[in-house]
């Protein structure tokens, strides 16, 4: 079973973070001509090609893209679980901290036990571990949460606790693959607003993968499609609209067909291809 916690190639040393800010470098996250192919039965498949995509410091970009444009692809290749064929991936100031669309908590451990284990590989004191879960579920709104097992527990709930668990890998990255996909409206809605408070409140800079237009242009600044495979980046959209949004907003649902209409083109042109 995945932990859920992304273990990189990658890894920010002490000096990389005495010498350098986020600010310094202007991008948390950069992907410059990334391609990525797979062999499958002997077979090469591009998936990616020449993808050139940054994330400024504190950024929230939204990826859509048909099924099997190799969105999840490029997580991973962000999260360091892969490496590119070509081109490189730098996220030079935080190891990404990953979420799933499966919580993938650990059924036998609390709610607590579960973040605690994300401190400890982060390198946090025994001591202070209980303290900093209680903090963290705090922080997603579960005060009451730690000493819960997993089915004792909402999917809205789990995923609060697996968005805790993410952050309590001290990362200023957040990689997120479809991570409220499998919950019912209302909750998806909650968890839109609890996401984008601890966002604000930590400056992190999230890379979001989902299928949702209106999901997407509700938590975004920017929008970024992605072609039918290969993967290429076909067109983006700052979101310009104040915080706090709502999915109802009429400049949500303007925006977002918008967005629709040039994403069935490029599932269209894909079937044509």
């Amino acid at each position: 079973m995945s932990t859920g916690l992304a273990t990189p190639h990658r890894t920010r040393t002490a000096a990389d973070a005495a010498r350098n800010t986020p600010e310094d470098a202007g991008y948390a996250v950069r992907l410059d001509g990334v391609s990525k192919v797979f062999t499958s039965s002997g077979t090469p498949q591009l998936v990616l090609d020449d993808i050139r995509l940054e994330a400024a410091p504190g950024e929230f970009v939204c990826l859509l893209g048909a099924s099997g444009c190799g969105k999840s692809t490029l997580l991973n290749l962000v999260a360091g679980l892969d490496r590119p064929t070509s081109g490189t991936v730098r996220v030079p100031f935080s190891r990404p901290a990953l979420m799933f669309q499966d919580h993938a908590l650990f059924p036998w451990l609390s709610a607590g036990r579960n973040v605690e284990l994300a401190l400890r590989l982060a390198g946090v004191a025994k001591s202070e571990r209980r303290a900093r879960a209680e903090e963290l579920l705090h922080l997603v709104r579960l005060p009451d949460a730690y000493g819960k097992r997993v089915h004792q527990l909402s999917g809205g709930m789990r995923q609060r606790v697996a968005l805790a668990r993410s952050l309590a890998q001290g990362s200023d990255v957040l990689l997120m693959d479809e991570p409220f996909a499998a919950l019912d409206a209302i909750t998806r809605d909650l968890l839109h607003e609890e996401l984008s408070r601890v966002w604000q409140e930590r400056k992190l800079t999230v890379l979001f993968v989902t299928h949702n237009v209106r999901e997407a242009v509700r938590l975004g600044q920017r929008v970024v499609l992605l072609s039918s495979r290969p993967g290429r980046v076909a067109r983006q959209w700052q979101v310009d609209l104040p915080f706090p949004r709502r999915i109802e907003d009429s400049g949500v649902a303007a925006l977002a067909t918008e967005i629709t209409g040039h994403l069935h083109e490029e599932i269209v042109r894909h079937a044509r291809a």
